[in-house]
């Protein structure tokens, strides 16, 4: 990190960034999402530089890396907050506005579930169902002819879960 023109001056500096940003997560973040968050925070920051630190937040039981993604540990939590007010002050709120659309994302995907299985006597069962977060909101079964119709019905449900329920809704309710 050395000749570096950016906010975030050293190691330690781009550690405490990766785990301010996961902290403010509801759910593990998957390496993409995680990899652009912190790297559109301070421009100078390296690609090699957060894969290194990653990796020894990971060593350090600082991160967790799982089958959904990278979560804060408990360990990290607390390491994190004690030290993220060193941060400069315009690379929090970069963190901050970048982690909250992601955290809006990820609660609005916990929100919605799509799945299908094979019937016995052939076909397909779509499940679709969406929750406001407190309970569910809508919730059915489709028999559809074959996995390939099925998984364009869950990608299209998920991409426009709210649309669907709003025209389900205007539909029942037409006189």
């Amino acid at each position: 990190m050395d000749g570096r023109r950016g906010f975030i001056q050293s190691e330690m500096e781009l550690k405490v960034l990766i785990l301010f940003i996961l902290r403010r997560l509801p759910e593990p973040a998957a390496w993409e999402e995680l990899t652009d968050m912190t790297l559109l925070c301070d421009s100078a920051i390296g690609y090699f530089d957060f894969t290194e630190c990653l990796s020894d937040l990971i060593e350090t039981g600082h991160v967790d890396k799982g089958e959904s993604g990278y979560s804060i540990t408990e360990r990290g939590r607390v390491n994190g907050e004690t030290m993220e007010s060193d941060l400069p002050y315009s690379v929090r709120v970069r963190a901050e506005k970048a982690a909250a659309a992601l955290a809006n994302l990820q609660r609005r995907r916990g929100m919605i579930e799509a799945s299908h299985e094979m019937r016995t006597r052939g076909g397909f069962t779509v499940h679709l169902a969406m929750s406001d977060g407190v309970g569910p909101v809508l919730s059915m079964d489709l028999l559809t002819g074959d996995a390939k119709q099925s998984e364009k019905i869950e990608e299209n449900f998920k991409k426009n879960a709210e649309n669907i329920y709003n025209r389900i809704i205007e539909m029942l309710l037409q006189e």
